[in-house]
């Protein structure tokens, strides 16, 4: 089992015994990040969840190879390679090949495809033409080839994914609010989740999955168990450090207990 620790706040936490995502990142920069963060993230009360509309605010993904990955060849500390996980953010289709370019075959990744709070494109049409796509980044030399799924996904989507090779899939991206506002995380992606979840390990019982959304103790992580999830990650709990602090305590003592 992985814990993973999620945007944003993977950018900025490197602890033991979990991985960081870091990112998104998109092909060329998109600045404003503090300001939109500042501007966009509420706390949702009608929904009892956090809102955002961020908008994918990053430095691009030349800087995120120049910072976080290391070749395995170049690799002196034990899992330093291993550790971190690149978020990459696609806006359109022809972003696809020159991303697959950039980015090292050995470099773990995140293909995020399912943001809602990008506008570059419909987002019917961009998951129709992104997700047959997708099959160029998969590698072997990859340890982390995962697919961030939105909640609204369904089995169908997955299909297409699996065709291409991908395993490896994180439940999930945050919900779109049907008035543009932004995307809703925490508790409320729990029934999304646990019903992707299950669905994908129903059908694809080889696929390793992450499940993220409303993990504030391990009882949610053993929920999540029961569906199929094989990973977890956590992001949204860290707003509340206190909480925070209680539950990696309780996964540390729990993963050296394993050991």
């Amino acid at each position: 089992m992985v814990l993973f620790v999620s945007p944003p706040f993977g950018n900025y936490l490197s602890l033991p015994l979990t991985t960081s995502i870091k990112g998104s990142f998109t092909l060329y920069p998109r600045s404003g990040l503090f300001s939109q963060i500042l501007k966009t993230l509420r706390y949702d009360f009608e929904n009892s969840c956090w809102r955002n509309k961020i908008g994918l605010r990053n430095p691009g993904i030349e800087y995120a190879i120049s910072c976080y990955y290391v070749s395995k060849s170049k690799d002196t500390k034990k899992n330093t390679t291993m550790r971190h996980v690149i978020s990459i953010a696609i806006l359109n289709k022809n972003e696809i090949e020159k991303l697959n370019d950039i980015v090292p075959r050995d470099c773990n990744i995140e293909l995020n495809v399912s943001c809602p709070n990008v506008d570059d494109e419909k987002e019917t049409d961009f998951k129709s033409l992104v997700y047959k796509e997708l099959g160029l980044f998969y590698d072997t030399q990859r340890k982390w080839c995962i697919v961030k799924l939105s909640p609204k996904d369904t089995i169908t989507q997955v299909d297409v994914l699996y065709e291409q090779g991908f395993r490896q899939f994180h439940c999930s991206n945050t919900y779109p609010k049907e008035d543009g506002s932004g995307g809703l995380s925490g508790a409320i992606l729990r029934p999304y989740t646990s019903k992707l979840v299950k669905s994908i390990k129903d059908k694809y019982p080889d696929t390793e999955i992450v499940a993220g959304g409303g993990i504030r103790t391990y009882r949610d992580i053993d929920k999540y168990k029961t569906f199929g999830a094989d990973h977890f990650s956590v992001s949204t709990l860290i707003f509340n450090p206190f909480m925070f602090y209680l539950f990696y305590v309780d996964h540390r003592i729990r993963q050296y207990k394993t050991k």
